[in-house]
């Protein structure tokens, strides 16, 4: 008998909610959009080509390494 009214309730929220009319009438307007094109490039030049990188595999490591710490009472206790 709950299932059956609580179906019921169900099926009557649904269909008071889709009786509902919404008119909202959206207008839009047109924007108008221009493309600029520029053949002015400026040239950089590297005088010294000796200039070193770093490259790591994981960018945090070091916070990463810092935030897996272990205590003793991390461990296990068998029963």
């Amino acid at each position: 008998m709950k299932a059956i009214l609580t179906f019921v309730f169900i099926l009557f929220i649904g269909v008071v909610a889709q009786a509902q009319e919404t008119t909202t009438d959206v207008k839009t307007e047109n924007v108008e959009t221009t493309t600029v094109t520029s053949d002015k490039f400026k040239e950089v030049s590297t005088a010294n080509g000796n200039e070193v990188a770093r490259l790591y595999k994981n960018k945090n490591a070091r916070v990463l390494k810092a935030l897996t710490f272990t205590t003793k009472r991390n461990t296990a206790k068998l029963a």
